[in-house]
């Protein structure tokens, strides 16, 4: 067995949230799983001589593309066996007869048979009862939350932290310097029990249908929304939101399992560039599932709160006129030419 988790955070999970990459609101923490586990797979499988790899993925959905892709990146020539692209068993149903009737030990029950993906980053959950969508998500039934509490559950009080970013990367948890998984993990415990991460959405798959996750991502909301926060005092703002519009793009590379990509690298290399300045500390207040903003600073921070007040300042408001006249020329024209 490998442990992959530093590689899992260093080289997947950071480059993914400085590019503040979402997929309709999911922070992709089985896409990007994926691709690492697939390496590191090929990896073992040649140093064997293995002569195929098989994976457990059902031809329904998003999983088998992942990694499929990320094997035909590394080991181009090699077979891949799915079993449920060929057996005869349909359901998850069906799996778990085939189990007790071989004797296979299984962590679940059909009560509790919700198809879960688990990392350090999430934990997600489908089927069962959520395959309705008029069906609330258990939140309070004990069990079925792993990685922390409904927002009802959370403490009455509110829990301040701080994160440190050097060039967008997180360095320290509330003055102590630690490793971004360090950080993660910690943040999975205090995002976890304020009620922090949770989110119940119907995403389009990559195979086109619909389908309804509930994910539980404590400490990575908390990192996205950190990271976004202190970018919003030192990128400007045409760099900002190119940035944004890229990240769209980054997002469904990761969730369709196109990471090892020509494109997704430059993707990677022109938001390297714009975290060069993504240097400070930021400060959020954690309550009931919310996080408010409680404080950033930055030593490249763009904000100049001399030209910003409301108060005297050395602006001089009466050169926005001659910008306006200039800025609103092209309206003025369509309107005169439209007129006659």
């Amino acid at each position: 067995m490998l442990d992959l988790t530093d590689e899992y955070v260093d080289d997947f999970i950071i480059p993914t949230m400085k590019a503040g990459a979402i997929y309709e609101e999911y922070l992709l923490g089985t896409s990007h799983a994926r691709p690492c586990i697939a390496k590191g797979l090929v990896e073992i499988a040649l140093k064997e001589g293995a002569d195929a790899i098989v994976h457990g993925c059902t031809g329904k959905g998003n999983d088998q593309v992942r990694f499929e892709l990320a094997i035909k990146h590394f080991a181009p020539n090699m077979p891949i066996i799915a079993p449920w692209r060929e057996w005869d068993i349909k359901s998850r149903e069906e799996e778990i007869d085939y189990a007790e009737a071989h004797n296979i030990p299984l962590k679940i029950n059909r009560e509790t048979n919700y198809s879960k993906d688990k990392n350090l980053w999430h934990l997600s959950h489908e089927g069962l009862d959520l395959e309705d969508t008029g069906n609330e998500p258990q939140y309070e039934k004990p069990g079925f939350l792993e990685m922390g509490v409904s927002p009802i559950q959370a403490p009455d009080a509110p829990t301040y932290i701080t994160l440190d970013f050097e060039q967008g990367i997180p360095v320290a948890l509330n003055d102590e310097k630690m490793s971004a998984k360090e950080i993660i993990l910690k943040l999975n415990e205090i995002g976890g029990a304020n009620g922090i991460g949770l989110l119940d959405i119907v995403e389009n798959r990559l195979v086109g249908m619909k389908c309804r996750g509930v994910y539980e991502t404590p400490g990575g909301s908390i990192l996205y929304k950190a990271h976004s926060v202190l970018e919003s005092i030192c990128l400007d703002k045409l760099t900002l939101h190119e940035k944004q519009k890229l990240s769209i793009t980054f997002a469904d590379l990761v969730y369709n399992g196109q990471w090892f990509t020509p494109l997704r690298e430059a993707l990677s290399a022109f938001v390297d560039k714009t975290q060069e300045r993504v240097t400070g500390k930021v400060r959020l207040k954690l309550y009931k599932g919310n996080m408010i903003n409680a404080g950033v600073w930055s030593p490249y921070s763009l904000y100049s709160e001399e030209i910003a007040t409301f108060g005297e300042s050395d602006y001089n408001q009466k050169d926005a006129e001659g910008f306006i006249n200039l800025f609103g020329l092209p309206i003025k024209v369509q309107a005169i030419v439209d007129g006659k």
